[in-house]
């Protein structure tokens, strides 16, 4: 098997299939109801009535409506981590976190972002609701602490006292996110180019030195301005 290809997963069982497929129909609902008539008007029964579930099943997979709202979002990070948890061992962990975001992007059973309608106006959305700005930063957040820990298994390293495995799954997480933001805010944007654009200037930033004569002529510019100040 070569580097670059991934352990088939693991059937779900039958009440796994069935437990994701109730998820799915709600979190689909809520998504769809959300873009169509906006977060204002969405209330949780509104997606219980269109998923053809209970309020007490709705209740046992989401906290909120927002969660249901974003649960796709989850979806696709609890992914990245899925192939992160698979790389090889010797990769480097920013290596592998950008292994893992690339099979995510090039999955053809689970489209990511780009592949998926409705997807630009959902993260526009998240920017102009508090209560969905919230819930995303807790869905990232908590998904970034499962990209630490498995960096940090991958390394021998303890996740909580060890920078390294924050700063390589830190370094990963800002180019997703740097990358998305340009696509949501250009139409013409290419998710996949934009995320491999930031991954390489992430990759380059550690190389980067200012040259020697940048350094003189930033030294030699208060002198300059100070001549032209005493001028008459």
């Amino acid at each position: 098997m070569s580097t670059d290809q991934q352990p088939a997963p693991v059937p779900l069982g039958r009440r796994d299939r069935k437990a994701r497929r109730t998820r799915e129909a709600m979190a689909d609902a809520a998504l769809r109801l959300t873009l169509e008539h906006g977060l204002a008007a969405l209330a949780v029964e509104h997606v219980t009535d269109a998923a053809d579930v209970s309020r007490r099943t709705f209740s046992r997979y989401f906290p909120s409506r927002e969660d249901a709202v974003l649960d796709c979002l989850r979806a696709d990070f609890a992914r990245i981590n899925e192939v992160l948890a698979v790389r090889p061992a010797a990769e480097p962990p920013l290596a592998a976190y950008r292994a893992a975001v690339t099979a995510w992007l090039h999955d053809g059973d689970h489209p990511a972002w780009h592949g998926r309608p409705g997807m630009r106006e959902l993260f526009a959305l998240i920017d102009e609701e508090p209560a969905l700005t919230a819930a995303y930063r807790r869905i990232a957040v908590a998904e970034e602490e499962r990209s630490i820990r498995l960096v940090a298994d991958r390394l021998g390293l303890h996740p909580e006292t060890d920078l390294r495995p924050a700063v390589a799954v830190g370094l990963g997480v800002a180019a997703l996110h740097a990358a998305t933001r340009t696509w949501v805010r250009d139409p013409a944007g290419d998710l996949p180019a934009l995320i491999d654009r930031a991954f390489d200037l992430v990759a380059a930033e550690p190389a980067h030195r200012p040259t020697a004569g940048a350094v003189r002529t930033t030294r030699a510019h208060p002198g300059a301005a100070h001549e032209r100040t005493d001028r008459p």
